[in-house]
């Protein structure tokens, strides 16, 4: 078995389902940050020689929102890729820190699909491939609907053939 990089990529959707999903986060970060900018009168700060303290922490989160939201699902999206073999489960995922995973197709114990209501918008499913490694389960991240489908009937498939126990 090669270390190869794995061929598929996630949904061609998913960069946008990222992006969605982070824009609503930094979203709530500035509507507080713009709650306390309301909450605090103007006047008590205006006799000092800067601007106040919450339009500066709004500036600095708006342009940390939008460097993360401009390179992040297309770094991701480069990143995560998947492949199933005969054999095993192959993984690549993360940032700055990228772990590849390899799980023997002998070593899966359960396939699960997860879909949270924004992900159902967006018509995608993760997957989590749970195997008797201490290290956890391999997941398999923003697939189509059909492709997980199909995913799923295939790794469910392929372990009720291999030989062993996935202990």
């Amino acid at each position: 078995m090669s270390l190869r990089t794995p061929g598929v990529t996630a949904s061609r959707r998913a960069p946008l389902f990222w992006a969605v999903r982070a824009g609503l986060g930094w979203a709530v970060l500035l509507l507080a940050e713009a709650g306390w900018l309301l909450s605090d009168p103007l006047d008590t700060v205006s006799h000092l020689p800067l601007p106040c303290p919450q339009y500066l922490l709004i500036g600095v989160t708006a342009v940390l929102a939008v460097l993360h939201l401009s390179v992040m699902p297309r770094w991701r999206f480069q990143v995560h890729r998947w492949e199933v073999a005969s054999v095993a489960v192959y993984t690549r995922t993360g940032w700055l820190n990228q772990e590849r995973r390899i799980a023997p197709v002998s070593r899966i114990q359960t396939v699960d699909t997860q879909r949270g209501p924004l992900a159902s918008l967006f018509g995608l499913v993760d997957i989590t491939v749970t195997t008797a490694s201490a290290r956890g389960p391999v997941r398999i991240h923003a697939l189509d609907r059909g492709v997980a489908e199909r995913l799923v009937e295939q790794l469910t498939v392929q372990t009720a053939e291999t030989p062993g126990d996935a202990t």
